[in-house]
């Protein structure tokens, strides 16, 4: 009886888990760039209960010893890159990729002293607008709804002139147009950074539709994350595309979730019926009087 306890106590625990991402999922049905996380388990352990010699009988298969579960736990949480549909916005801000890559950023934190760093992140959310900032009057930056400043090819943030609108290429290059003297010929501002996920089982997401990577591992590494290259060289950016005007809806399927949702639900069911089963029977065992 403590063994079905514990089996179903411990699976309860990571069903309950799966029913929060699940629920997680489904809250963001409608939030731009959202990539969907999906979970995965494992068995704690199995052991093997001895038996007596005597279960060994002539013609007899199987070999002595019961096998005994203590339950499964969830192992990993993973975010699902898929591609979400595109809804066009005719907004020459808003901008949606178009195959596997990320957009980088970078937020403002502080440091365990106390002091402001700048920390990289990485997005989907193309959601972006033209923001002024306190130390450049003559400009404006790139900025995501949140206010982060969104890097460039060089690493510096996207500047773009006073009083210009701007225009996008697919490989992400930004050109700016004078909206005040039309006759001035474009300017070139730079180009998106584009960043392609080689383990994205490593993502962490820090809240903001943004993701970002543990301390101890170095973004820099080519194993883990790798800059979109457009050149005839690399044959991957060519499915890669930023379209203008555009954004990234969500991947998440709600027909897909709530059957995830019905089936999770059922087996939490399951284990706390199995679990209150075992409870009446120690009960009932507890009650025995010689």
């Amino acid at each position: 009886m403590n063994h079905s306890m514990i089996n179903s106590l411990v699976s309860m625990q990571g069903l309950q888990q799966k029913l929060d991402i699940v629920a997680n999922n489904m809250a963001n049905l409608n939030t731009t760039g959202y990539k969907r996380k999906d979970a995965s388990f494992h068995d704690v352990l199995t052991t093997t209960m001895r038996q007596p010699g005597t279960f060994e009988q002539v013609g007899r298969l199987s070999p002595l010893g019961l096998t005994q579960g203590w339950g499964a736990k969830l192992s990993q949480i993973q975010t699902i890159l898929a591609q979400g549909s595109l809804k066009q916005t005719d907004r020459p801000t808003d901008l949606a990729i178009e195959g596997d890559a990320l957009f980088e950023v970078i937020v403002p934190s502080v440091d365990g002293a106390g002091q402001p760093v700048q920390q990289t992140a990485w997005t989907r959310d193309g959601a972006f607008s033209l923001k002024a900032q306190p130390d450049d009057p003559d400009n404006v930056y790139l900025t995501t709804q949140e206010g982060h400043l969104v890097l460039g090819t060089d690493d510096l943030p996207i500047r773009v002139p006073n009083h210009s609108r701007i225009k996008v290429e697919t490989n992400g290059a930004i050109t700016a147009y004078s909206e005040l003297d039309p006759t001035q010929p474009p300017v070139t501002v730079g180009a998106l950074k584009l960043v392609q996920v080689v383990r994205p089982q490593l993502l962490q997401n820090r809240g903001d539709n943004l993701y970002s990577l543990p301390e101890t591992i170095d973004p820099a590494l080519g194993d883990v994350l790798r800059v979109v290259a457009f050149d005839a060289a690399n044959p991957e950016a060519a499915k890669v595309k930023v379209q203008q005007g555009f954004l990234e809806q969500s991947n998440v399927n709600m027909t897909e979730e709530m059957t995830e949702l019905m089936m999770t639900q059922r087996a939490f069911q399951l284990n706390a019926k199995a679990l209150a089963s075992a409870d009446t029977m120690m009960s009932l065992a507890n009650s025995l009087r010689g």
